[in-house]
């Protein structure tokens, strides 16, 4: 009886799991998380975000783009990342699949509450572009001695 559960790409589980995290990127919820939206997979340029106890950090993965010609900000826990890839000359080429991105582009992130929108760093090197927002003192658990 559990074989008509199966299919042909393995369980059923493995299915619904797939089409949860498919259903995620759909609708822009990343891994579960609902405290950092953002677009969804497929968006330009691919960002990779983390999280620890003292800051959240984006990854900005921009190969070819003039980090002069980005424009990063924050205001009200909303980190905006916009620029712009020049366009490739065409002459007279005829295209048959054409991946490469040109043109402008905004990326937005809502951020969790406790970052502080002060201290923000951000770094350009080799095509990727770090962003490391610090979070606030107050709001990181502390240890609590009993005496």
């Amino acid at each position: 009886m559990i074989g008509y559960l199966s299919s042909p790409s393995g369980s059923v589980f493995d299915d619904m799991r797939r089409m949860q995290q498919e259903l995620d990127e759909l609708f822009g919820q990343v891994n579960g998380l609902d405290a950092i939206r953002s677009l969804p997979r497929s968006g330009f340029p691919p960002i990779n975000v983390g999280v620890t106890p003292e800051q959240v950090q984006v990854y900005l993965f921009a190969a070819g783009i003039d980090p002069g010609k980005l424009d990063v900000s924050i205001q009200q826990n909303v980190l905006t990342i916009a620029g712009a890839r020049a366009a490739q000359p065409q002459e007279g080429r005829k295209h048959f699949r054409q991946e490469r991105f040109s043109g402008e582009f905004r990326r937005v992130l809502t951020l969790p509450d406790d970052v502080d929108p002060e201290r923000v760093d951000a770094k350009y090197r080799d095509g990727v572009l770090q962003v490391t927002v610090a979070r606030r003192a107050a709001a990181r658990a502390r240890k609590i001695d009993i005496q």
